[in-house]
């Protein structure tokens, strides 16, 4: 895809629209898989409870070297350079089957260890030994697929990943009953069926890759060092950037704690609910750091602030639509998620406030994704830490104790307004100095010549 000749929000559009549909799918297959899983009984539901700490670990180096993936590849793409491009391209993949592979190696050596410290009981070990070990499998394998995603969006392309993110979804409902049920493997038939869906995936990308001629390895020591250093300094504060949300989700749950057991289920739905309702701003956030990446490798400074300006513009719209939409339907939404009428208020009473600042999240969002593209991964990190521990987290604490649950919200909400309106002021201070620069270079190049 030429990111010059093709008018920016179209390329967008046309990037966006694969990576929603394979999210839905994604998050359906998530569902369908836990309510095959909860047939099975309490004790299983228990067993598979104990895995979304490790698999935040997971994905935090997953997702954080994703990031790495595309914003080197596409700032290299747009310098015109695409050797170097397919020789990043085959280190990335090199250094994604070594991590996460050693990564769950290791959880796997220490799988009680970890259970009990999470507070499982001795009784439940024999379900996590049956389940971990091909869930395991099936992690390293979706992180492979991940890398590849990240590879074909560098270059532009996603809709071979939107495709096969909806082909594997559907693969894994498929396969969830048979090896569940009618080859009686039980918990580890889920896994298993992960694992055969995500195997077939990453043959069709991995041949398309090859295919394509995505990926060289390197020929010479220079090229090795050079590309593995490029890597590491995008993937250290993208990693730190994934690890901060699920730090932050653990306090948060403790302040909300404070105000009972309901507040948190109440808080854990309305979560459930926020993911959904800004799949659009999750989609966008892996759209445009490859169109963003090689403006940035041919220095198109105006071009990117144009994209960025409409995207945000939109995302404020959109999620407007979406909280009006949540608030008129409060009751409604409260309803089908629970009978208990104390969990629907509180649970309204979220809906009420949260949503309104759901745009000024997804500002936040685009800003982070936005400035590891640009190249500056460090900026990302401070967006991230100021949005949560100047913003969100400490106006979320005073609403607590100033009103309660209801204040609780309030101060979430207001949190978020103030951390988009930072992180907006914080992309455009970088982009002037990233822009300042280059017209600094230019100018300095010119008079050499």
């Amino acid at each position: 895809m030429n990111t010059l000749s093709t008018p920016l929000n179209k390329q967008l559009f046309q990037m966006t629209l694969p990576m929603l549909a394979g999210l839905l799918a994604i998050m359906s297959c998530h569902l369908v898989d836990s309510a095959f899983i909860g047939q099975l009984g309490p004790s299983q539901l228990t067993a598979i409870g104990f895995t979304p700490p490790i698999y935040q670990l997971i994905i935090g180096v997953q997702v954080g070297l994703g990031i790495a993936t595309t914003s080197v590849i596409s700032i290299t793409l747009g310098a015109q350079n695409k050797q170097n491009a397919k020789q990043l391209a085959s280190l990335v993949i090199i250094t994604g089957f070594i991590l996460i592979l050693a990564l769950c190696f290791i959880i796997w050596s220490v799988q009680d260890s970890i259970v009990l410290m999470l507070g499982a009981q001795p009784e439940i070990l024999p379900l996590i030994h049956e389940y971990w070990m091909p869930w395991l499998v099936s992690c390293w394998l979706g992180a492979m697929l991940y890398f590849g995603y990240s590879i074909f969006r560098a270059y532009g392309e996603t809709l071979l990943p939107g495709l096969l993110m909806i082909l594997t979804s559907l693969i894994n409902i498929i396969l969830d009953p048979v090896f569940i049920f009618a080859l009686d493997m039980g918990l580890a038939g889920a896994a298993w069926a992960s694992c055969a869906a995500f195997g077939i995936g990453c043959l069709i990308l991995y041949y398309q890759m090859i295919k394509r001629e995505f990926l060289s390895l390197p020929t010479q020591q220079e090229q090795v060092i050079d590309g593995f250093n490029r890597i590491f300094s995008f993937l250290t504060p993208s990693m730190l950037s994934q690890f901060i949300p699920p730090l932050s989700a653990m306090l948060a749950t403790i302040v909300i704690s404070s105000h009972g057991d309901l507040a948190v289920a109440a808080w854990g739905l309305g979560s459930r609910l926020e993911l959904f309702s800004i799949i659009i701003v999750l989609a966008l956030t892996m759209a445009m750091p490859p169109i963003v990446g090689r403006l940035r490798g041919s220095n198109s400074f105006d071009q990117i602030h144009q994209l960025v300006k409409a995207s945000v513009i939109f995302v404020l719209v959109w999620q407007l639509v979406v909280s009006l939409l949540l608030i008129t339907f409060s009751s409604m939404i409260g309803g089908l998620f629970t009978d208990d009428r104390d969990i629907m208020d509180i649970l309204s009473s979220y809906l009420w406030f949260l949503p309104l600042s759901f745009g000024a999240l997804g500002v936040c969002m685009i800003m982070v994704s936005v400035c590891s593209a640009l190249g500056t991964p460090r900026t990302s990190l401070i967006i991230s830490i100021v949005r949560l521990f100047a913003c969100y987290l400490p106006l979320l604490w005073i609403g607590s104790e100033l009103g309660g649950p209801s204040g609780l919200f309030i101060g979430a909400m207001t949190g978020n307004f103030l951390a988009g309106f930072l992180s907006w002021t914080i992309y455009k201070k970088k982009t002037k100095t990233l822009s300042l620069n280059n017209t600094l270079e230019n100018c300095v190049l010119a008079r050499s010549q």
